[in-house]
């Protein structure tokens, strides 16, 4: 059965995106069947596996809303040496919210979708990048997730936003999904030059202990780059830090699920 996770983070330019599209891309990489979900609005995430948002026939808000199929949401990504499902999105997702809002246990729309059509038997891994905020998206996100996968900037207040966000899972947890879990938490964009980024680990380490990743993702323009070109980091410039760095997560998030 295949294994869901939320990529979430109540704040924004933590660096969910790009953990979503470089993830998923190793999975892939290392033979697992992988579906990206992009939940976000701004659609970074489908623009970063090279899919043009003016050929997209259905999106993920016409799959939300009832549109289309499930079928006909996925579209596969043009990569040769693995392959990526996505579900595509455009600003139109924004209103998903006002459509939504009517529906009864409108929170477990996708939770729906994802269980009418089998689609954990079809994917190994089923990755949602979730909006920077607690909307109905993102609850969608979380009530069908297994896990929820923890991007952190390594900043200043770093640990204060993970607080915040953790009593936002904790509702969740309570309310919609008895069964979901914390996958875990990465450091991102993290500079070895600062003392800062330093502390933001030490503080988080002592503060969450066994739930942190090894990969610790460092801040690189190559990295950055990538999402521009349509490219994850492993077909952009895979001797890159960032790339080493992603690897190594999707290696953890195998281990840790075949354990």
């Amino acid at each position: 059965m295949g294994k869901v996770i939320a990529i979430a983070n109540q704040k924004g330019g933590v660096g969910k995106t790009t953990t979503a599209i470089n993830l998923s891309a190793y999975l892939a990489e290392k033979g697992k069947k992988v579906l990206v979900i992009d939940s976000d609005p701004q659609g970074n995430t489908t623009t970063g596996l090279g899919i043009n948002k003016s050929d997209v026939k259905g999106t993920y808000y016409d799959l939300l809303t009832g549109n289309i199929d499930f079928e006909d949401a996925v579209e596969r990504t043009a990569f040769k040496k693995f392959n990526v499902d996505i579900i595509s999105t455009d600003i139109e997702l924004s209103g998903a919210e006002i459509e939504l809002i009517e529906i009864d246990g409108r929170e477990f729309v996708l939770k729906n979708i994802i269980n009418d059509n089998n689609v954990r038997s079809i994917y190994d891994y089923i990755i949602i990048d979730c909006p920077p905020s607690l909307n109905v998206l993102t609850l969608n996100a979380m009530a069908c997730a297994d896990s929820v996968l923890i991007p952190l900037q390594c900043e200043f207040l770093a640990l204060e936003g993970l607080s915040q966000f953790l009593h936002t899972f904790n509702l969740v947890k309570e309310k919609l999904n008895p069964s979901l879990e914390i996958e875990g938490v990465v450091f991102t964009m993290y500079d070895s030059r600062t003392n800062l980024s330093m502390q933001v680990v030490e503080e988080v380490t002592s503060y969450l202990g066994s739930e942190l990743y090894k990969c610790i993702v460092p801040r690189t323009i190559r990295l950055s780059e990538a999402p521009s070109h349509g490219l994850p980091i492993n077909l952009y410039d895979r001797r890159n830090k960032g790339a080493e760095a992603y690897e190594l997560l999707a290696e953890e998030i195998i281990a840790k699920e075949e354990k």
